[in-house]
């Protein structure tokens, strides 16, 4: 399976998914001007990821800010990640903030609220 690598811009994170390894990294600033085009080839991605995950998957969130649209998006991968754990894998959720953000540290507790993954909350001096 074809690992996704993306260059982040000012308007969209950096993406780093290796099947290999069982590592999904976003990171950076998500304010596309389509979030749904943005995340589609990620969200197909982890279905296809998802047919032969590795025993452990680990997810690190490292934005530094997401507008609205992105939030929706970035909760669908967190669903899509959410069937992929249990029966014998699992999936973890590393959230980074920078130290003093608020709105970050809130946006991660809400996800951690909502969706039935282990969080690790950690912050940062900078992302």
């Amino acid at each position: 399976m074809e690992n996704i690598n993306l260059e982040g811009t000012p308007k969209t994170p950096s993406v780093s998914f290796n099947a290999n390894e069982g590592r999904l990294e976003l990171r950076g600033r998500s304010i596309p001007e389509n979030s749904v085009e943005f995340y589609k080839p990620i969200n197909l991605w982890i279905e296809e990821y998802a047919k032969s995950p590795k025993e452990i998957t680990v997810f690190d969130v490292k934005l530094e800010y997401f507008n609205t649209s992105s939030s929706k998006c970035i909760l669908d991968v967190f669903k899509l990640l959410e069937e992929i754990n249990g029966n014998g894998t699992e999936v973890k959720v590393n959230w980074y903030f920078e130290e003093d953000d608020e709105d970050m540290e809130e946006a991660g507790e809400d996800y951690q609220a909502i969706i039935p993954l282990p969080f690790t909350m950690i912050e940062v001096e900078e992302i």
